[in-house]
């Protein structure tokens, strides 16, 4: 290293000394007005510091000279929200379900709000657009397994599904037949009768079809249609929550899964779960 700095030949500028490989480094000031954007930008933070909530301390943070913060600001805004959206919810928990969605603005009000409100609570488990999932009922055509009226859907949402601790929710249960009721050849043939009525090819006699007549039809019906007042899902499609071929549907007789879908009378007020009520009635057309 030069005991004082060289000066290089090709840009005139002096070198820092240091050397790598034959290479000098050039000692090069920073632009003036870099430098003074950066001591701009110190001396903003420091009053940005000081007229807003910033530094942190044992038992709290300093709130700032000008008083304000994120959570009051939201809070003002969420205020004005409501008071914007208060004329629209007033009208929709004045009127029930079917009244709303006779009133044309007033339907198309609450289904962009239920789409809103599906999305975040109810898109989980029926998906986006209510498409369902194993285990979880499509909610996008036009079978329902509790009623597909404006009402049904409501008491559904509001009470839930199995639920213990809401003494209206909508309850059912299939028994087990595997229990000491049917054989293991019984069950077979009932899968086999239940298989067969899914695909329309159901025989008119048989087993697995004088069985169904004598255990299922009082909660499924004798074609196979259902029974929405108890719950009792359809088995004449090929709508299944937990499967539709042979074994599937054995499994489910031998010891059936039971879903819960929770109240919502707790979680939501009464506008938000008519109009989830809403939108869910416009996804396959309701009935």
């Amino acid at each position: 290293m030069a005991d004082h700095p060289e000066r290089d030949e090709i840009t005139g500028r002096y070198t820092t000394g240091h050397e790598w490989d034959g290479i000098k480094e050039l000692n090069t000031p920073l632009p003036k007005w870099w430098v003074w954007v950066f001591y701009a930008t110190i001396a903003w933070s420091v009053v940005y510091s000081v007229a807003y909530p910033s530094w942190p301390a044992m038992a709290g943070y300093f709130g700032g000279l000008t008083g304000w913060n994120a959570r009051s600001a939201l809070t003002e805004d969420l205020a004005e929200a409501r008071d914007a959206r208060s004329e629209w919810l007033t009208q929709i928990a004045a009127k029930d379900v079917p009244a709303i969605l006779e009133d044309n603005t007033l339907r198309s009000y609450a289904m962009r709000g239920g789409e809103v409100l599906f999305k975040e609570n109810c898109a989980p488990c029926h998906q986006t657009g209510g498409a369902g999932a194993f285990g979880y009922p499509t909610l996008a055509d036009d079978e329902w397994i509790w009623g597909g009226a404006p009402e049904d859907i409501l008491a559904t949402i509001r009470y839930g599904i199995r639920d213990q601790d809401n003494p209206d929710t909508r309850i059912n249960y299939m028994p087990a037949f595997g229990d000491d009721w049917f054989t293991d050849e019984q069950i077979e043939a009932v899968a086999g009768y239940v298989y067969a009525l899914s695909h329309g090819e159901a025989p008119a006699e048989g087993p697995g079809q004088a069985l169904f007549m004598q255990q299922c039809v009082s909660c499924h019906g004798p074609d196979g249609g259902g029974n929405a007042m108890l719950g009792g899902p359809p088995l004449n499609n090929r709508i299944f929550l937990y499967g539709g071929d042979k074994e599937d549907i054995a499994a489910q007789v031998r010891n059936p899964t039971h879903g819960v879908m929770p109240p919502w009378e707790n979680r939501l007020s009464d506008e938000e779960i008519k109009q989830l009520a809403v939108y869910v009635h416009s996804l396959g057309g309701g009935q």
